[in-house]
């Protein structure tokens, strides 16, 4: 049975950490490894993970620990966690979420099923609030029950270049995707679209329609502060749509960053994100397919833009 490593990412979680830990625990498949990684907690975190730990002796088979002053982030903190794991799938699991019963033997059974080229199985997922209530799910459905949009499989990259359609917690990652991307990229605010640009122009991906995950909506989430000013996340957006630019080959492909590119613009306009708007204005004028009076557009906001970073 293959092993599948779960990378247990905590930060100020100390609330969540048992019941996100005991849904490891409850995994009917019998073949994984639990790392857990704690960056900089200031909490009590740590002391719930090694009361946890010591309740449960054999199921920790690393114990990370991160001070503020070596912490680089959580792409960092993940990366820390994947050189321990010894599996051939990886699950990236934040401990604010929780892991139903069935999730790694459904997902292990469906990479059996579609074989070598698939990379990543990604599903639907419930979402719920701080105490735990379910509020909906990641994909809203049709009357026939279908996710609407549609939840694609096979090459995905213009999807993912075009629109957030995955749910980032329920996705289970095959060890060599890892291996080629050499991880997440440290540099970066934040890690999954970053990580579906570049692992989607290689590997395919499989929707399996099932809710194998909670994912827990709640204030300090930092997909809360998205489009702050002083947020570095859209910063990131920049740049890893630069790197779809070198990555982009067909019409489909340039479309889906076209739109990636205007929303993100809009967004950016929308919150005075100045020198992100400049950017990503200067960008999309760059891109195969946008019409000569918008490139001319581009270029007027783009001034603007500037204006504004200088004047602020």
């Amino acid at each position: 049975m293959p092993l599948v490593s779960i990378v247990a990412l905590s930060h100020n979680h100390a609330r969540f950490l048992p019941e996100a830990l005991d849904s490891v625990l409850a995994q009917t498949y019998p073949s994984w490894e639990l790392v857990i990684v704690d960056d900089a907690s200031t909490d009590v975190s740590v002391a719930v993970i090694e009361a946890w730990a010591a309740a449960n002796p054999g199921c920790v088979a690393h114990i990370i620990r991160i001070s503020a002053a070596e912490s680089r982030g959580a792409c960092a903190a993940f990366n820390h966690g994947l050189a321990r794991c010894r599996g051939e799938f990886i699950i990236d699991f934040a401990t604010d979420d929780v892991l139903l019963p069935t999730r790694l033997a459904e997902q292990v059974a469906a990479f059996a099923s579609v074989g070598p080229q698939v990379g990543v199985v990604y599903t639907d997922a419930e979402l719920t609030d701080e105490a735990g209530t379910v509020l909906r799910r990641h994909y809203r459905r049709d009357a026939a029950g279908q996710p609407r949009p549609a939840a694609p499989s096979g090459d995905v990259f213009a999807h993912v270049l075009g629109w957030y359609f995955i749910s980032s917690p329920t996705m289970m990652i095959r060890r060599a995707v890892f291996t080629e991307l050499g991880g997440y990229d440290e540099t970066l605010a934040y890690e999954d679209f970053d990580f579906w640009v570049r692992s989607s122009r290689t590997w395919q991906y499989h929707f399996l329609d099932r809710v194998l995950t909670r994912k827990r909506l709640h204030p300090r989430s930092s997909s809360r502060s998205f489009y702050r000013p002083d947020d570095p996340k859209l910063a990131s957006t920049v740049r890893i749509c630069r790197k779809a630019v070198a990555l982009c080959r067909t019409p489909a492909e340039w479309a889906g960053l076209r739109r990636r590119l205007r929303f993100e613009l809009r967004q950016a306009l929308r919150y005075g994100c100045w020198p992100e708007a400049h950017a990503l204005a200067g960008l999309l004028a760059t891109v195969p397919g946008v019409p000569a009076l918008m490139r001319w557009a581009l270029r007027q906001v783009a001034g603007l833009a500037a204006w504004q970073t200088a004047a602020t």
